[in-house]
């Protein structure tokens, strides 16, 4: 990767799905620092330590699912809707605005940069008018307490009739460590 750097064939160099340990790791032997680290986050999933770690090492977050990924098809019926948080829609009525908006609005005020998946037109155009309103100090941190440290996009597989990580027995598996 730093050689294509070097070479301008890309502008910077991006990790994704590591944990701190990781990064730090990387950080010790690159000539070409890392500028960003995109990892799943949303506020059921809100890697406030790990964004921390990574704005005291210089990285930028950007954050995947940041809604929730709801219409994924491995989806299970029993998990949390992050759209359907009540205190979310509070705040979606509070502003006029969509339970998608507070959220990626959440995230912009908190520095993290988010790629929201949607084909439809409306949406697409509805996840970037996020700029004409700011949650209150109060709400912010009552958005962050909503975290559960809830994954919603982990390979699953069956083991002896019980569903578990796909990869967690790896070395390298980075999300064994709390961040």
């Amino acid at each position: 990767m730093e050689k294509l750097v070097e070479k301008g064939l890309v502008r910077a160099i991006g990790l994704s799905n590591f944990n701190s340990r990781q990064i730090d790791d990387v950080i010790t032997i690159a000539t070409i620092k890392p500028a960003v680290l995109q990892v799943e986050c949303h506020p059921y999933l809100a890697q406030t330590e790990l964004l921390a770690h990574c704005r005291a090492r210089g990285l930028v977050m950007t954050a995947y699912s940041p809604l929730g990924s709801p219409d994924r098809a491995w989806k299970h019926p029993d998990e949390p809707v992050l759209l359907e948080e009540p205190f979310v829609k509070k705040l979606a009525e509070k502003y006029g605005k969509s339970p998608a908006q507070v959220i990626l609005r959440w995230q912009v005020q908190r520095g993290v940069v988010t790629i929201p998946k949607s084909v439809t037109e409306s949406r697409i155009l509805q996840n970037i008018q996020v700029f004409d309103f700011t949650l209150a100090d109060e709400e912010m941190q009552a958005m962050g307490s909503m975290n559960k440290n809830w994954r919603y996009i982990v390979p699953m597989i069956t083991v002896d009739g019980k569903s578990v990580p796909r990869d967690a027995g790896h070395p390298h598996y980075p999300f064994n460590e709390p961040y």
